[in-house]
Parts: C-alpha cells; sequence; structure tokens
C-alpha cells in the first residue's frame, strides 16, 4: 500500500496494491503494522456503512473533543467526492479544504485526522461507502459546517443535492468556534 501525502498535516491518501484478475480483485484495505511503520497510530473502533443514491450531500460533520475521531474513508460501489476542512486553530491549513474522488475503480482511501469537518457528495446511484472510525457516536459532541458555505469555494459537482434535515442547519465557518 502506497501512503501519500498532502499538503494538510496528518491527511492521507492510500493507493492499496490491488491484485486482479479473471476471477475479480484482491486488496488489503487496512493493516495496523504498515500503518504504525508510517507513524500512523490510529485505534480504529467502529466501522460504519451508507448506501446513497446520486445527487446526495452527508456532512460537513465532525464530533468534538474529547470524542474526536479519526477516519479512513472508502467506496465499496460507486463514487464520491469526498471532502474535509481543516478546522484546527493553529494548523497552516485552517479553514481549507481538500478534496478527492474515491471510487470502486481507483480503490483509493482518505486517512481523516482529528481536527477536520469531513462530507462528501455521491456521483453514482447505490454508492456504498465505508469508514473506520477512532471512537464511537457520540452525538453530543457531534458538530458540523454548513455544506455550501462561500468561504470554502468547494466544488461540489452539484447544483442542488439531497440533504438530511440535520445538514441544512449547520452554521457557516465564520460564525464557527473551533474546539480543536
Amino acid at each position: 500500500m502506497e501512503i501519500i501525502t498532502t499538503d494538510f498535516e496528518g491527511l492521507f491518501v492510500l493507493k492499496p496494491k490491488v491484485f486482479q484478475d479473471k476471477r475479480g480483485y484482491f486488496y488489503e484495505s487496512y493493516n495496523q503494522d504498515l500503518f504504525k511503520q508510517n507513524n500512523i497510530t490510529t485505534n480504529f473502533i467502529q466501522d460504519n456503512q451508507s448506501l446513497s443514491n446520486k445527487g446526495i450531500i452527508r456532512g460537513l460533520h465532525f464530533q468534538n473533543p474529547p470524542h474526536a475521531q479519526m477516519k479512513l474513508v472508502r467506496v465499496i460501489k460507486g463514487a464520491v467526492l469526498d471532502v474535509v476542512v481543516d478546522i484546527r486553530k493553529n494548523s497552516k491549513t485552517y479553514g481549507q479544504h481538500f478534496s478527492i474522488e474515491l471510487n470502486e475503480e481507483n480503490f483509493l482511501m482518505l486517512y481523516i485526522p482529528v481536527g477536520f469537518a469531513h462530507g462528501f457528495a455521491t456521483l453514482k446511484d447505490n454508492t456504498i461507502f465505508s469508514y473506520k472510525c477512532s471512537e464511537t457516536y457520540h452525538p453530543e459532541s457531534e458538530g458540523g459546517l454548513t455544506w455550501n458555505d462561500p468561504e470554502f469555494k468547494i466544488d461540489w459537482q452539484m447544483e442542488q443535492p439531497i440533504l438530511s434535515p440535520k445538514d441544512e442547519k449547520y452554521d457557516s465557518f465564520n460564525l464557527f468556534v473551533s474546539l480543536f
């Protein structure tokens, strides 16, 4: 597995070695020893999976300390535009976003450290999205930012996405007070 650094401290793109033949494919989606060799010492304790049709945006979500989550995200079927926003006050990339297409054909994964708001837009129907988390869900620690905040200038690749009622109500970044 290749671990690719980004301009955001602690944010990595992972490119697994995929073995394909006429039967299909095989790849290692997580290897704790390899992560440790690259100074990624996350203890993942919860796996989540979602199914979404094309045109859905989920996010931008995070959990505040002491229940902040690191995530390892990937697409099993379909495609998403995966987006993170750095909400770590002392980071040189505070308030900036990173986006990448994750899909069933490129097999890419994204390792997201604590201190990032995370969201994704589904680009295909019946997209199955999977993520490992370092902390269980705690509703009292949940937070979010508005998906279409002009401050971020995110090109979500869609005009009128379908959102959850919760995602429609998040504040803009200029009203946000980071606990990270």
